[in-house]
């Protein structure tokens, strides 16, 4: 997990007495379950309602982190992203794996990764609608600190025994399985953004859920989930709920793991975490058991997180979690009645102020017709609208999709997604809309990249032939990946050298920027270089400017 910056540094990371309080009540166990006999222990087993998935082996997924561990003993002691810890982490999951049967891919961690990082790694499982893939992942680097045992060995560890236990059932799969092991997350949840940006508008849109696992053994540890109010989250939720343990959301780690890549790019996402620094709260303790006013891992990010630092139930748990999301949302009996959507044409250009249409065809694909209901478009620009006509048919039949743009929609390209609602199941098909300036128009955009580090600030201009006096407000249209929007200043510099302010820093938490829209009251010619100036005032997030648009 990617640390914050701590302002200060109590005795709660003493490494003696991590846990002493005795155990809550929580649900009954069936027969036959275990536990390791530590304060935080807890009868182990499932109810019969959630008993479809296996359980997952604690045994196996012990040996792989003694794998990870004595990897980084022969690596210096961690196993850092641009390390030979790293590189040997990944050729240990991978030869699992293949082994099983996936299909694996290196994937480079580029671009905006830390120089030398290694690949992130993929896993396939075979099977399962391909258009609708389900994806779990976990960051596979550690700090250079130490060996990365709980953060993250643990969530690591725990998703390759639960691909291999998937592997060994070879249950019917409905959706398509795909695992990630994720480089340079302890840098800025880099290897993770670099594969998400590196997905074309299809291929992202057939993901439809992503669920992220990142240190899932935390010694002294609770039960939390991302998003835990989401659908993303619907089956951790009940799976800990199934056990009376009342998980909580995940707000230590919020835009603080890799889920936030796939979120800033629209994919439903969740995850579960036992926590890191932050200290555990005395109603926490009496639930869960543990110790209050103690950190959840009293050795985050340093190197005494070994194997030694694991809370064995907490761990297990996270695995049956894991394994029953996947098993719930992925297999069985694939449906007897189905269908697909796709759009013709599949892209279309329109001038702002206009309208354009595309026609979204059905197709029967397994038993008899069904009706299709045209729910929504996601992905559109602002000032712009679409309507389905008509907004549902059976499917064999089509409907005209019409989207119409306002004079204020911003220029640039946009992957939309129209999703189509049956009786049996849901569908998505992928539309390209470009949005193009009028003759002589008021809109200018500037899509180059620039990379935001650290305490530093970029310059973005764009260069205006618009006659006249600017109107004001300008209107801006602002597209940056970066998971702490308050870290950033940002302002308007005009053709006179005038600075507006658009955006102050500051905040008592982290959000992800994505798009956003300013009203800037200006008053100066419109003709000229406007910068768009954005400052990262504070350390540990980083991000890029992808694109920015000012209508005069």
């Amino acid at each position: 997990m990617r640390r914050k910056l701590v302002l200060a540094v109590t005795a709660a990371l003493a490494l003696s007495g991590l846990v002493a309080s005795a155990t809550p009540a929580i649900a009954q166990a069936p027969p036959g379950a275990t536990g390791n006999g530590s304060p935080l222990s807890a009868p182990l087993g499932r109810t019969t309602a959630l008993a479809a998935a296996p359980d997952i082996s604690l045994t196996n997924i012990k040996t792989h982190l003694s794998q990870f561990q004595s990897i980084a003993n022969a690596n210096g002691g961690t196993r850092r992203s641009t390390t030979s810890g790293y590189t040997a982490s990944v050729a240990y999951v991978e030869q699992k794996l293949q082994a099983a049967g996936y299909t694996t891919q290196r994937v480079a961690c580029t671009p905006g990764c830390t120089s030398g990082a290694g690949p992130n790694l993929i896993a396939d499982w075979p099977g399962g609608d391909a258009d609708q893939v389900i994806m779990s992942g976990a960051h596979l680097d550690s700090v250079s600190a130490g060996p990365g045992i709980n953060d993250n060995g643990s969530g690591s560890s725990m998703l390759l025994e639960v691909a291999l236990t998937l592997a060994a059932q070879n249950p019917t799969m409905t959706k398509h399985v795909r695992f990630g092991w994720w480089s340079d997350e302890e840098q800025g949840l880099l290897g993770s953004r670099a594969y998400v940006n590196g997905l074309n508008s299809t291929e992202r849109a057939k993901i439809k859920q992503y669920l992220n696992y990142d240190m899932v053994g935390s010694t002294n540890g609770g039960y939390f989930i991302n998003n835990i109010t989401t659908t993303a989250a619907a089956d951790l939720r009940a799976f800990y709920n199934n056990l009376g343990l009342q998980p909580e959301e995940n707000t230590e780690g919020a835009n603080r793991s890799d889920d936030a890549s796939f979120r800033n790019a629209g994919i439903a996402t969740s995850g579960v975490a036992a926590g890191a620094g932050a200290t555990k709260t005395s109603a926490q303790a009496s639930k869960w058991g543990g110790t209050s006013g103690r950190a959840y891992d009293s050795c985050y990010h340093r190197s005494c997180d070994t194997t030694t630092n694991i809370n064995d139930t907490i761990l297990d748990r996270a695995g049956d979690a894991a394994a029953y999301a996947i098993w719930t949302q992925a297999t069985g009996t694939p449906s007897s009645r189905d269908f697909s959507i796709s759009a013709s044409p599949s892209s279309g250009s329109v001038t702002a102020g206009q309208s354009v249409s595309t026609t979204i065809g059905t197709t029967t694909t397994a038993g008899a017709a069904q009706t299709v209901t045209f729910s929504s478009v996601s992905g559109l620009p602002s000032g712009a609208t679409a309507t389905f006509t008509p907004t549902s048919v059976t499917s064999g039949g089509s409907s005209t999709l019409a989207i119409s743009t306002s004079a204020s929609t911003p220029t640039g390209t946009y992957d939309l997604t129209v999703t189509g609602t049956g009786e049996t199941a849901t569908h998505t098909a992928s539309y390209t809309l470009t949005v193009q300036g009028t003759s002589g128009g008021r809109t200018f955009r500037n899509d180059t990249d620039y990379t935001i580090n650290d305490l530093s600030t970029i310059n973005s201009p764009i260069t205006s032939t618009a006659s006249g006096s600017a109107v004001s407000p300008v209107r801006l249209t602002i597209v940056i990946s970066h998971t702490c929007a308050e870290d950033l200043r940002i302002r308007l510099r005009g053709p006179s050298g005038t600075f507006y302010t658009v955006k102050s820093s500051g905040g008592i938490s982290c959000t992800s920027f994505g798009t956003r829209n300013y009203s800037v009251p200006v008053s100066q010619t419109a003709a000229g270089t406007w910068t768009l100036e954005v400052t990262d005032q504070y350390t540990l997030d980083t991000g890029f400017l992808d694109s920015w648009s000012i209508t005069l």
